[in-house]
């Protein structure tokens, strides 16, 4: 009988809590308060604060006495200095608690603003793995999109002076709890839904082919990521009010988060960077723009995942390794234009003399590419960048 090869060592981390709930955000004081938290400084943008979605946990922490401010400055791919207006304003109400309410820009700037508040970090010294001492403020995130998983990964994204995008990754940067309700995505526009939903489904896609840190654990989640987001992603964008696709896409987005947290995203990720920052393009549609023509790239190398994922999105298709693995490439291929995203990058503004720009930004996002299956060199992400022009 073959020997088995040993199991790999490795580390798996996630939040505190994890908690599902349809209308939790109502009952969001409850959670606050059995966490003892006297001042709560929610974090979130302008739009959604007018939407009226915090409205039911504003209620709450009203009605159980729990004094709080919010902080609706948040912008998309937060720049440096909305992170240090927010970590202000929690110092200002001496905050203990902050509450991060939106997608995953809100996220990203509670998490930061926790920690910046809650001790004495720079955050020019905390770009990059590992570099977080802490401590940082009680955390709760709580999201309002079905994509990007914010809510249960160690990462903020800050756009930086330089117009580029950097990381600050580390476990202390993972919430207390994080708060899954259903409802507060019920209103989002078709064209967010399929942005954000294929963003999650890269985070899936990359966490199960990435060259450093996959798992069996992550792969469990990123599996089951994957066939929740590729079964409820039509049904969401066709009919907005499904409470039930909605939930599994935002349960998948989460799986899909806890997941790439654990085993990291790749080359999809690090060639959409550039687009967002340069060009303010949303990071799900960064993703969908790049996502085929980064997986044709690494087709060579990922043939044996993408088979196996080909069963979970298509599971009646017939023939070998080779082909299905193909015929999943060709299947995210059909992804964007299935639910009406743009699929070429003149679509959102960019041209072919933005491409050797593009491709040298892309090549800085080092802590991306190291996961990347196949090695990319900047020659390849300006075929990649040529290829979807």
């Amino acid at each position: 009988m073959e020997k088995k090869a040993a199991m790999q060592n490795f580390d798996f981390s996630t939040c505190g809590t994890l908690s599902v709930e349809r209308g939790g955000a109502a009952r969001l004081a409850g959670k606050v308060s059995a966490m003892k938290c006297k001042s709560v400084l929610v974090v979130t943008d302008e739009g959604l604060l007018r939407s009226g979605a915090l409205q039911s946990a504003m209620d709450g922490l009203k009605a159980a006495g729990i004094p709080f401010s919010v902080f609706s400055g948040v912008q998309a791919d937060p720049p440096e200095f909305v992170i240090h207006e927010a970590a202000a304003a929690a110092r200002e109400v001496a905050a203990d608690c902050v509450i991060g309410f939106g997608g995953g820009s809100s996220m990203d700037a509670a998490k930061l603003a926790a920690l910046l508040a809650g001790g004495d970090e720079v955050l020019g010294d905390v770009y990059g793995v590992g570099l977080v001492k802490g401590p940082r403020l009680k955390l709760i995130l709580v999201p309002t999109t079905a994509g990007t998983g914010s809510e249960v990964t160690p990462i903020s994204i800050v756009t930086t002076g330089e117009g580029q995008k950097k990381g600050v990754v580390s476990p202390i940067l993972l919430p207390d709890l994080a708060l899954l309700d259903a409802e507060l995505t019920l209103g989002l526009p078709s064209h967010v839904t399929a942005a954000t939903g294929i963003d999650a489904m890269v985070h899936a896609i990359e966490a199960f082919t990435s060259k450093r840190l996959k798992n069996p654990i992550s792969d469990c989640l990123a599996r089951d990521a994957l066939r929740l987001l590729s079964g409820s992603l039509l049904r969401a964008c066709r009919n907005g009010s499904d409470v039930q696709a909605r939930e599994d896409m935002l349960l998948g987005a989460c799986l899909a988060g806890i997941a790439f947290a654990n085993a990291p995203v790749a080359a999809v990720h690090a060639l959409a960077y550039p687009i967002g920052a340069q060009f303010h393009v949303p990071h799900g549609l960064s993703n969908s723009l790049v996502l085929a023509a980064v997986a044709r790239f690494n087709l060579p190398a990922a043939r044996k995942e993408y088979a196996e994922l080909l069963d979970i999105v298509n599971p009646g298709h017939q023939g070998e390794e080779a082909d299905k693995a193909g015929a999943f490439v060709e299947y995210l291929a059909g992804l964007a234009p299935s639910v009406g995203l743009p699929t070429t990058l003149r679509e959102v503004g960019i041209g072919a003399k933005d491409i050797p720009m593009l491709a040298s930004d892309a090549m800085k996002q080092t802590r991306l590419l190291v996961n990347n299956r196949r090695e990319l060199a900047e020659s390849d992400a300006a075929a990649i960048y040529a290829e979807v022009l």
